[in-house]
């Protein structure tokens, strides 16, 4: 008597090692069909946006040659992932649906929806860990509320045992005689239809080889001076993994795994990497426990401060327009190619709800569209700590310089000139604040300020107190 087949429902978990639900569904030793349902209706508010849309594409290209390879096929169905899942069943006559977890709070009900109908048919339904070292559920203070500060929660979790990487045994794994049938990868339609993907695509290969060559590229070198030159964006001193991480080509089991293979995880280099992984296991806690922090302040008394809303200002920032040259650099780094230097990241945020008063959530948006790693429990976290509002958030006084950020972190100005081209002729003396060089200096260089380069948008001093004044004005 044959075995019903295992239906695998992938989602950002697009790889072959490490992949929970694949080696439970191996082991079974029914066929297999792995299937990609499109459905960004499930997401409500936080469908992924066009850099991730672009990125998944090619990720599910990757993956689907991948198991091309080893005899098998990726089958994309788009819909509501119920009806089409009962659909596979009826078609196949599957007897199991396997997958990992998710938990932003809009997937977390479809999954158990989802697992609820489907048992109710009388179909055996797994859902399996793959994404995190340790799944919110598991992690909570002595009192039993959920974690607010990251630095009791690296206490709480820094030395359980981390599970070593699933052993998948693509050897052993059964394919379906016959296939259901598939859409084509180009008709869910994740590609721009203005091709305006150039950039990313000189960036990045996104394959499940791609990440494992970054990590192996990383671990030879570069994190033993991590915690002095992730700060550098003029430098090659960060792993650039989150986008691999956020569509599971990589896991962060096996990220740990090669740290502590290839590596001193008592040396300061390596071991504040990793307390960066659990820094985005930190924002999931944030997320799963309070899930309305995608769209509200975790602070809910900052639902109320002053915001100052202007479309041209927000664009002036989206465009890499502001006349701070760290600035413009990191918005210009983020359009051509997807992706922006965490440092970076930080100054660029901070400048837009302190210096230009326009709100988080705004700028939440926009790296949503924009970022390939957009990462619903990192964006949300990484920027309500710019905004003051959230969880272990930098107080809302504290208000970076944008050009004593760039001469530290740039000083010879290379990262600036890399994505603002006009201003490459410019003495690194001037980099980071134009606007003082001499008028023979900046002819010289080519530049004109408030033509073709602007001059700042907001003063320094004056966009400091500005904020602070608003944050006062709130306080009241």
């Amino acid at each position: 008597m044959s075995i019903t087949p295992t239906i695998l429902w992938l989602r950002n978990d697009l790889r072959l090692a490490d992949n929970t639900a694949l080696a439970a569904a191996i082991e079974v030793g029914a066929p297999v069909i792995p299937v990609f349902i499109h459905s960004f209706e499930e997401h409500e508010a936080w469908a992924p946006g066009a850099a991730s849309q672009w990125w998944l594409h090619y990720a599910l290209e990757s993956l689907s040659r991948e198991l091309k390879l080893v005899g098998g096929a990726l089958v994309f169905k788009q819909g509501e992932p119920l009806s089409v899942l009962r659909g596979l069943i009826q078609e196949t006559g599957a007897g199991r649906v396997f997958w990992n977890r998710r938990y932003a709070g809009p997937l977390r009900a479809v999954d158990a929806g989802v697992k609820r109908a489907l048992r109710a048919d009388g179909i055996e339904v797994q859902s399996f860990n793959s994404g995190l070292l340790n799944e919110p559920h598991t992690v909570a203070a002595g009192s039993g509320q959920p974690y607010r500060v990251y630095t009791p929660y690296w206490k709480k979790v820094k030395d359980r045992l981390v599970d070593h990487p699933v052993d998948v045994a693509l050897e052993h794994i059964q394919w379906p005689s016959d296939w259901p049938v598939s859409v084509g990868l180009e008709q869910l339609h994740l590609l721009p239809k203005v091709d305006w993907a150039a950039g990313l695509e000189a960036c990045w290969d996104v394959s499940e080889a791609g990440a494992l060559q970054r990590l192996k590229a990383f671990v030879a070198d570069p994190v033993l001076a991590y915690s002095v030159d992730r700060d550098r964006p003029d430098l090659v001193g960060t792993s650039s993994l989150s986008p691999y991480l956020q569509w599971g080509q990589i896991g962060p089991r096996q990220i740990v795994q090669t740290l502590k293979e290839r590596c001193d995880l008592s040396a300061e280099g390596p071991q504040v990497y990793l307390k960066e992984i659990y820094w985005r296991e930190f924002a999931y806690n944030v997320l799963y426990h309070f899930p309305y922090t995608a769209d509200r302040p975790l602070r809910l008394e900052y639902e109320n401060f002053p915001w100052e809303t202007d479309a041209a200002t927000l664009k002036a920032w989206q465009t890499g327009r502001t006349g701070y040259p760290i600035v413009d650099a990191g918005m210009r780094q983020l359009w051509q190619t997807g992706w922006m230097h965490n440092r970076v990241r930080m100054v660029v945020s901070s400048f837009l709800v302190k210096h230009l008063l326009q709100s988080w959530q705004d700028g939440a948006r926009w790296f949503w569209d924009t970022l390939v790693d957009a990462d619903l429990a990192s964006n949300t976290l990484g920027w309500q700590w710019s905004g003051g509002c959230g969880a272990d958030a930098a107080p809302y006084f504290r208000v970076f310089n944008p050009i004593l950020q760039g001469k530290k972190f740039d000083p010879d100005g290379a990262y600036v000139k890399q994505y603002v081209p006009e201003l490459r002729r410019l003495d690194a003396k001037y980099i980071h604040e134009p606007w003082d060089a001499p008028s023979a200096v900046l002819e010289r260089a080519g530049i004109q300020l408030g033509d073709t380069y602007p001059t700042p948008i907001i003063d320094h001093k004056a966009g400091r107190e500005r904020a602070l004044a608003a944050l006062a004005e709130f306080k009241k």
